[in-house]
């Protein structure tokens, strides 16, 4: 391995901030953005240069921070922050956790969701090839408030850099912004943070200080700029929060629609980071794709319907739907106002039509469930053809059980399957049947009361009503 590809000693997140302006129970690092929260794009971008420590910063809400980091990165390790004294604070605890450390160790933010894999390697890169003891990740900002300025000298070269509450007006009016990404020589990083001081506008321990302590040394200090603004904006409230996260979904749709998505309108079309599309896709407006969801050539979702790890096969229409943890053949039309429940798993040509509701089924080849029917825990075999209104009976107020229903087997409309019940291939159930016992093949099930009529009941119990008068002018049914 060359020297421009081996792995860092550490990175380190630092994630222990309290995030008041987001007014949340949650930390802010758990915020989504994409579809993951902004933790998980911070430490997947570390995971990029393949450290050999990956750290993470703790203290606000530490417990759930933490949980949720034994999800995305159960490889990293985390450093208590007890107190929010800094981010030369921050990284002491850091250091003090990860021990001696031979080699670079780069800084990142747990709130800058943007940020590429691809930028810290060049970073890095940079680093190594200028020789520097320090690389800051810097950015041409026309609207820098809020950032720290990179002060250069007459040379042009790196001076030190100010926060914004310790700048003069000359320093505001620098627009070179800190982005707070690093990359440090391990033990220039430690001597300097043994010598930092909190004497500063906000009384903290400021990480940017190690910098004027490497340039007063006699060490070199240099820049990576980044011409993307965007990988070097933080979150720190809602509204921020809503702008990245509009950001970041333009920015998927745009790649799927280069690799050959069609997507109309795609300003009202969201698209999680790790969902797969195929060529030839159409995601109408009002698409909502998220998770794992795959989508493959051909299929056409939408308009307003959202999928969550949904499975859809080619050339297969989901219309006005909402579906999670299903799967969805090739061919197969969804739709409209169909929901999808887990475990649903609908075979080549199937259809879930209109208002129907299914949960834990299978549904076989060119199967239909046209409209207003709940299928749970249902196995209905290829051809069969379920009725309007069949509800299928899945549970006795103690357990879940299963109805299957055979190849080319008709159901009627309004009719209830209580299972466990079996209906053999071929076989036939009476619209308005209520079947509690198996049915053999071929056969056909009627499981209703006679019909009974009453004759002369609207005028004796109804008497005066429109009813009854449209009644008696009525001419008797048959008569010639």
């Amino acid at each position: 391995m060359g020297a421009d590809s081996t792995p860092v000693a550490a990175v380190v997140v630092l994630a222990a901030g309290s995030g008041t302006r987001m007014r949340s129970k949650t930390s802010k690092l758990l915020h989504t953005v994409g579809g993951h929260s902004m933790l998980s794009w911070a430490v997947g971008a570390a995971d990029a240069v393949n450290p050999h420590h990956l750290c993470v910063v703790v203290g606000h809400a530490r417990e759930e921070v933490t949980a949720h980091l034994g999800e995305v990165a159960p490889h990293a390790t985390t450093a208590l922050q007890a107190e929010q004294n800094g981010t030369g604070h921050a990284v002491q605890c850091a250091l003090t956790e990860l021990g001696d450390l031979d080699g670079e160790v780069v800084v990142t933010c747990g709130d800058v969701p943007l940020l590429s894999g691809e930028t810290l390697q060049s970073l890095i890169l940079g680093h190594r090839e200028a020789g520097n003891a320090v690389t800051v990740l810097t950015a041409q900002n026309p609207n820098p408030t809020g950032y720290g300025r990179i002060v250069r000298d007459a040379a042009g070269e790196v001076e030190r850099i100010v926060e914004q509450k310790d700048a003069s007006d000359d320093e505001l009016a620098i627009t070179e912004i800190n982005s707070g990404i690093y990359v440090f020589d391990g033990r220039v990083l430690a001597d300097g943070l043994a010598r930092i001081t909190s004497d500063n506008a906000q009384a903290e321990l400021y990480l940017t200080d190690v910098l004027g302590i490497a340039r007063s040394d006699g060490r070199r200090v240099g820049t990576h700029v980044v011409d993307d603004l965007w990988q070097t904006e933080g979150v720190n409230d809602r509204v921020q929060l809503a702008r990245m996260d509009a950001e970041i979904n333009r920015r998927i749709c745009e790649r799927w629609m280069r690799a050959g998505v069609t997507i109309v309108s795609p300003e009202s079309v969201r698209i999680d980071r790790d969902v797969d599309l195929a060529q030839d896709v159409t995601l109408l407006p009002g698409t909502h794709l998220q998770g794992a969801t795959t989508v493959a050539s051909g299929a056409t979702i939408g308009p307003d319907t959202t999928l969550t790890d949904v499975e859809v096969g080619a050339g297969a229409t989901i219309t006005r739907a909402v579906g999670s943890l299903a799967v969805v053949g090739e061919g197969a039309t969804v739709g409209p106002f169909a929901y999808l429940r887990p475990g649903t798993r609908m075979a080549a040509g199937s259809k879930i039509g209109t208002f129907v509701e299914s949960k834990n089924s299978v549904i076989g080849e060119g199967a239909k469930v046209p409209h207003l029917t709940y299928a749970g825990d249902a196995d209905i075999d290829a051809g069969a053809n379920i009725g309007a209104g069949t509800i299928f009976a899945n549970y006795d107020g103690v357990a879940k059980h299963r109805t299957h229903v055979g190849r080319d087997t008709f159901v009627g409309s309004n009719s209830v399957l209580v299972a466990p019940v079996d209906l053999a291939d071929g076989s036939y159930v009476a619209a308005g049947s209520a079947v509690t016992e198996n049915l053999g093949p071929g056969d056909l099930a009627v499981a209703r009361g006679r019909q009974r009529n009453i004759p002369g009941w609207v005028a004796k119990q109804r008497p005066g009503t429109p009813t009854a008068a449209s009644a008696e002018a009525a001419e008797p049914i048959g008569k010639e």
